[in-house]
C-alpha cells in the first residue's frame, strides 16, 4: 500500500495547562477512514464503523481540563487495532509470505480481530485480498507505532514529574447479553488481574464508578488488552487500567450521542482524573465503619 503525499493526522495528543499524573488513552473511537482503506475494503464503510467504540471520545471531553494528557486515535480501528500487539494475527488472515510470522493465534485473532481486523462474524472478510507485507507495514508505521510511542512519551513525562504515572485506557462495550457472566454490569474495570496496576488505584476507580449508580465489575469479561499490558508496569511506577463503559449508557438506539448522558459520564471521568491526581501509590482506601 503506497504512502500518500497527504493524509489527515492519525492521532491527537491533547495536553493540559496544569498537568497531573494521569494519561487517558482513547484508541477505538477514531472516525477518519483514509482513502486507501476504503479502496481496499470489500464491505461498505458502515460495516467498518461497527468496529468503532462509537463516540467514546466524547466521554473524555473534560479530561484535559481535569489535568490529564489525552492520547486519542483519529483514524478508525479498521486501519489497525491499537489494543492488539503487532504479532496478533491469525496466519489465515494474511498473505502467504507473512504466515510464518503469526504462528500462535488466540481466540480473537482466529475470529478476525487481530492487529488488523479482517472479518466480522456476519459479513465475512472486510478486505478484497489478504493483508500483505506492504499493507501491514503501512498500517503499523502510520498509525499503530506512533500511537504507542505517544502513549509511552506521555507516561514517561508524567512519571518524571510526579514520580508515578496513571494510564486510563477508555473503551465502550455492547451490553453484556443475558445468560452471560456479569450480565447487567455497565462498567468493567480491568487491571489484568492485578498485573497492570496497584490495588490502591483500582480500588479508587471501582469506588468512583460505583458512585454513578451503575453496576461495576472487575476484569470480567474484559481484563484489559495490549495497551495496559504493554504500558502498565506497577513495579516501575506506571499503573494502567482499562475502563469499558456500556455504550447504551450514552448512545441512543440510533447509535447517536445522548447529550445529557455523555455529559454525565464526562463529568464523572473528569472528577475521577482530579481525584487520581491527588492520590499516590502509598495511599490506600480503608472501608467506612458502616460498610
Amino acid at each position: 500500500m503506497p504512502t500518500p503525499s497527504i493524509l489527515p493526522a492519525a492521532i491527537a495528543v491533547n495536553r493540559p495547562r496544569m498537568s497531573g499524573p494521569v494519561v487517558v488513552s482513547v484508541p477505538h473511537a477514531g472516525r477518519i477512514y483514509p482513502p486507501e482503506i476504503l479502496v481496499a475494503a470489500r464491505v461498505e464503510r458502515s460495516q467498518l464503523e461497527r468496529l468503532e467504540d462509537g463516540w467514546c471520545d466524547l466521554l473524555a471531553a473534560g479530561a484535559t481540563d481535569a489535568g490529564a494528557t489525552v492520547v486519542q486515535a483519529l483514524w478508525a480501528r479498521a486501519v489497525a487495532d491499537l489494543n492488539r500487539g503487532e504479532g496478533q494475527m491469525a496466519p489465515g488472515e494474511v498473505a502467504v509470505p507473512l504466515r510464518a510470522q503469526f504462528s500462535a493465534p488466540g481466540r480473537k485473532e482466529r475470529a478476525g480481530l487481530g492487529v488488523v481486523p479482517t472479518r466480522l462474524f456476519d459479513c465475512g472478510p472486510l478486505w478484497k485480498r489478504p493483508i500483505d507485507g506492504a499493507a501491514l507495514h503501512w498500517r503499523l508505521e502510520s498509525f499503530h507505532r506512533p500511537y504507542h510511542a505517544a502513549l509511552a512519551q506521555a507516561l514517561e513525562e508524567a512519571r518524571g514529574r510526579f514520580g508515578h504515572a496513571i494510564l486510563i485506557d477508555l473503551h465502550s462495550m455492547p451490553p453484556i447479553p443475558a445468560g452471560q457472566p456479569c450480565h447487567g454490569a455497565r462498567i468493567v474495570v480491568g487491571d489484568r488481574f492485578g498485573d497492570s496496576a496497584g490495588e490502591w488505584l483500582v480500588d479508587r476507580v471501582v469506588a468512583s464508578a460505583g458512585r454513578l449508580g451503575e453496576v461495576v465489575v472487575r476484569n470480567q469479561p474484559y481484563a484489559g488488552g495490549h495497551i495496559i499490558r504493554t504500558h502498565g508496569r506497577p513495579a516501575a511506577a506506571t499503573h494502567a487500567v482499562q475502563i469499558e463503559i456500556d455504550r447504551s449508557l450514552y448512545l441512543s438506539t440510533e447509535r447517536l450521542p445522548d447529550t445529557a448522558q455523555v455529559g454525565r459520564l464526562a463529568r464523572w471521568l473528569a472528577d475521577l482524573i482530579s481525584d487520581l491526581g491527588q492520590a499516590s501509590p502509598d495511599m490506600e482506601i480503608f472501608p467506612q465503619a458502616a460498610e
